[in-house]
């Protein structure tokens, strides 16, 4: 198979990851099927105005947005964290805010507008169609990805404490990425196979992690269910 046609397909599975990741949220929350189109529909326009920029944006505008990528990579495994400690917390108590903190799950956040507009680019170079073209394509994956995977998990009848639950998984998956695999990167650059890990960002990660669950167990520790 044509090397050109194995790198679209590894580029749309990626992008079929991320909306399986938004459905889940969607699906596991309490929202209405209206609601959970509506979610999957703004990806869906979103890809398109992507779209539309692909060849206008520089490489070094992404190469300075891809720098804050760990960081934003961390924070946003922290707030994962903290929300699925409180929808579960919440739930327990008898509450149900999954229809707030599923956005932490499937909404769009930095990390992952990111890589959608990367991977954009990168299918565009591959296939050399046009950006609007692109756009629909991948809105069109994106939309039918996380569309389906909503129902699908909508269909299992979980409670809130399931996307609690997943959100915490997928939290702390973030954050060991966000450490290990720079860490790697790094380890393959040396002539000496070396492992070399930076403390200090190690450190600061688990610094964070460590504040944003705190922050969730204490802002509720006093109030009763």
């Amino acid at each position: 198979m044509n090397s050109t046609y194995i790198a679209a397909i590894g580029i749309l599975s990626g992008i079929m990851v991320f909306g399986i990741k938004t459905g889940i949220g969607c699906g596991f929350a309490d929202l209405k099927k209206r609601e959970i189109v509506m979610v999957c529909a703004g990806y869906f326009i979103i890809s398109i105005i992507m779209g539309y920029f692909v060849g206008t944006v520089s490489s070094e505008l992404i190469d300075k947005i891809s720098g804050f990528g760990l960081s934003f990579h961390i924070l946003l495994a922290g707030l994962m964290i903290t929300a699925g400690i409180y929808t579960r917390k919440q739930w327990n108590c008898g509450c149900d805010v999954s229809r707030h903190t599923f956005v932490f799950l499937s909404l769009p956040c930095p990390v992952c507008l990111t890589a959608l507009f990367i991977a954009t680019t990168m299918l565009s170079t591959a296939l050399e169609l046009g950006g609007p073209v692109i756009g629909i394509i991948v809105g069109l994956i994106f939309f039918l990805s996380a569309l389906v995977a909503s129902l699908s998990f909508r269909r299992l009848g979980k409670t809130p404490e399931t996307l609690g639950s997943v959100m915490m998984f997928l939290g702390i998956f973030y954050m060991l990425g966000a450490v290990l695999v720079p860490a790697y990167m790094q380890s393959k650059t040396l002539i000496v196979p070396q492992l070399t890990v930076n403390t200090g960002a190690m450190l600061a990660s688990f610094a964070v992690l460590l504040v944003f669950i705190t922050a969730g167990f204490a802002a509720h520790h006093w109030r009763e269910c």
